[in-house]
């Protein structure tokens, strides 16, 4: 995974340098050269969402950002979210709430999620929403989605 030159990052709070092509997607340099497979790849055109990873705290679809983008940067992938063995609250309101059901989008949803609440640890249900705008999601309708989001806020504000 090292080599002379490459490109530096920070991954999950360790430092990471690959000596790839500068343009590899950072998608397959999560999956396959650093051996992270949370991060899904669903359409690979950046519509879906599943492949959403925090960079520099902002949600990204990693299918789109060129490795080169990331030198220097700090990723977070969805296997950043457990911490030994603890799952984040919002993994845990999802398996509480029945926000995940196939697990293709799951990732993607908890990243961009994640994100969101570290930015407004009250957000409203417009608000998830409209986070959410980039995440797409074949199985659940959304609905099991908003609730455990709204399992973590005080009140469970539904506005």
């Amino acid at each position: 995974m090292t080599g002379k030159g490459g490109i530096s990052f920070s991954l999950n709070g360790k430092a990471v340098k690959v000596d790839l092509d500068p343009m590899s997607r950072l998608l397959d340099v999560v999956r396959e050269h650093c051996e992270l497979p949370g991060s899904k790849e669903g359409c690979g055109e950046g519509e879906c969402g599943a492949c959403a990873v925090l960079l520099d705290d902002e949600p990204v679809c990693s299918c789109l950002v060129p490795l080169i983008q990331v030198r220097g940067r700090t990723v977070r992938t969805i296997e950043d979210l457990e911490t030994g063995g603890v799952l984040d609250p919002i993994q845990e309101a999802f398996v509480e709430a029945g926000g995940v059901q196939c697990g293709a989008c799951t990732p993607g949803i908890l990243i961009t999620l994640r994100a969101l609440l570290d930015r407004n640890p009250a957000p409203n249900r417009t608000e998830v929403r409209e986070a959410l705008g980039g995440n797409l999601c074949r199985c659940t309708g959304y609905e099991g989605i908003l609730r455990s989001v709204e399992a973590l806020l005080p009140g469970g504000d539904e506005s």
